[in-house]
């Protein structure tokens, strides 16, 4: 046999083997629980949320999806830990809107959001709702802001942590009413939703699965929702923009990201399995009780979504002044 044809054919079975190893690793994956990193405190939204899908998709690789809830610096903890994991298919994270926000208010990150993740699948997007402790006389979102202005620098709003969602919409809403308000940062929606609910905080621009309990139960009022439209889930609660503040439109969504390299099949199984996942009807029934609405992305439209997403909140944190440091 000739030298090239020798060659030519040790590089097909080599190939070949190659293929095969392959095939055999994705259709082996995973051989042990896989890790969701969160990088909120337990009990808020983007914890309820992972939980739910988590739990779905281990029942359908056969595999328990552990929750791993790294909570601080507005989530970028979380993100930094999952940025650093091997990228074998064993350690993802539940991003949220928050990272599309950081590289405008922190000077520096340890990690890239762009560069050092892939896109798995879009979980769910959601209205974040204005919520005040009944306490606060106002009715309205005019009202609030009437208020406001009358008691200057005695309104408190919080936040998940400085650079969330509950942040930048805070700081939006204060740069575009042209009030007084001093934001008060914690580790998570959670523990936040406890001090609005006792009046340690006055007011706060929460994600819906977090609030709805607590509108339901009266413990706060809603005032408006963030999104261009109205949410089913708060019937009679006007927009943001209906309510006065044209141009005011958050929502707030939440997706699975693996660490840049993790191998291709098992990105695709991941992305089919969880795409299977939230549209199951008890999945659907959960998400449309807390007025969330189900992902429903290619991984190439949402990379292409994230970068939009980052350069939108770049020039809103310019506008708004708002910074971490």
């Amino acid at each position: 046999m000739k030298n090239h044809s020798r060659r030519a054919l040790i590089c097909s079975l080599f190939g070949t083997a190659l293929l095969t190893t392959g095939a055999f690793a994705a259709d082996a994956w995973p051989s042990k629980p896989v890790t969701l990193v969160v990088p909120f405190a337990a009990g808020g939204t983007t914890d309820i949320l992972a939980r739910a899908v988590g739990h779905k998709l281990g029942e359908a690789l056969h595999q328990i999806v552990i929750i791993d809830n790294r909570p601080g610096a507005g989530g970028n903890l979380g993100a930094a830990v999952v940025a650093r994991a091997a990228p074998d298919g064993y350690t993802f994270f539940m991003s949220t809107v928050a990272h599309a926000m950081a590289p405008g208010i922190y000077k520096s990150l340890s990690y890239d959001f762009i560069k050092d993740f892939d896109a798995i699948g879009m979980v769910a997007s959601t209205p974040n709702v204005l919520l005040v402790n009944p306490a606060i006389p106002a009715k309205t979102v005019p009202e609030l802001i009437a208020y406001i202005k009358a008691h200057p620098g005695r309104v408190n709003y919080g936040s998940a942590g400085i650079g969330s969602t509950e942040h930048l919409s805070g700081e939006m809403f204060r740069s575009m009413s042209g009030i007084d308000i001093t934001h008060i940062p914690y580790k998570g929606g959670a523990p936040m939703m406890t001090d609005l609910v006792g009046g340690q905080i006055q007011m706060a621009i929460e994600t819906s699965p977090s609030a709805s309990p607590h509108v339901r139960s009266g413990t706060v009022r809603a005032l408006a929702v963030t999104t261009a439209r109205r949410s089913a889930a708060y019937p009679g609660v006007p927009t943001m923009a209906e309510s006065g503040l044209k141009g005011y439109e958050v929502t707030t969504w939440f997706a699975i990201m693996a660490p840049k390299g993790t191998p291709n099949a098992i990105e695709k199984r991941l992305h089919a399995e969880l795409a299977k996942a939230v549209k199951l009807p008890e999945i659907q029934k959960r998400f449309d009780e807390q007025g969330v609405t189900s992902g429903d992305m290619s991984a190439e439209q949402l990379t292409a979504f994230i970068r939009a997403e980052t350069t939108k909140w770049l020039k809103i944190a310019k506008d708004s002044g708002a910074s971490a440091e």
